[in-house]
């Protein structure tokens, strides 16, 4: 990899890897403290919607950025060459 490519590599590694730690503290600090109470008013499987993001919500969007992460990764690598073949 050139050295330009190698550095635009990473700063699309970066830039993605800040993009998903804004929605991570977004969802389990923003939806789990912070706008608890306007979430509450809406009810999901028997509890408050802002309940369920502090307790269940911000763990399973944590998994589902896990996975984002790899795809993106993994699609990032190939267009960069810089895949495990």
């Amino acid at each position: 990899m050139k050295k330009k490519s190698f550095q635009e590599y990473w700063a699309k590694n970066i830039r993605l890897i800040a993009i998903l730690l804004i929605i991570w503290a977004v969802v389990s600090y923003g939806f789990g403290i912070i706008f608890v109470k306007p979430l509450n008013a809406i009810w999901m499987g028997g509890f408050p919607l802002g309940f369920w993001f502090a307790q269940q919500g911000s763990i399973y969007v944590f998994v589902l950025l896990i996975f984002a992460y790899c795809f993106l990764m993994n699609r990032m690598d190939r267009e960069y060459d810089v895949d495990e073949k």
